[in-house]
């Protein structure tokens, strides 16, 4: 029982937003997709959101805990 409520391995819904939004920004800035995108998707959301399902973003997210623990996601 010892751990905290939140820890997991799974993305929150916030750090799924931000991770998309962090990359679809770079996108639109001109960085190059880092998969081969299906013919027709240009949007860089969409494109960001199909690289997140994908798991090609090189983002960590680093959670902290109120007992000061940091962790790696």
């Amino acid at each position: 029982m010892g751990k905290d409520r939140n820890e997991s391995r799974k993305y929150t819904r916030f750090e799924k937003a931000r991770i998309i939004g962090a990359r679809a920004l770079q996108l639109a800035m001109g960085a190059p997709p880092l998969l081969e995108i299906p013919e027709g998707m240009s949007d860089p959301i969409e494109i960001a959101l199909y690289e997140f399902e994908n798991g090609a973003i090189p983002i960590t997210v680093v959670r902290k805990y109120p007992s000061g623990r940091k962790e790696l996601v």
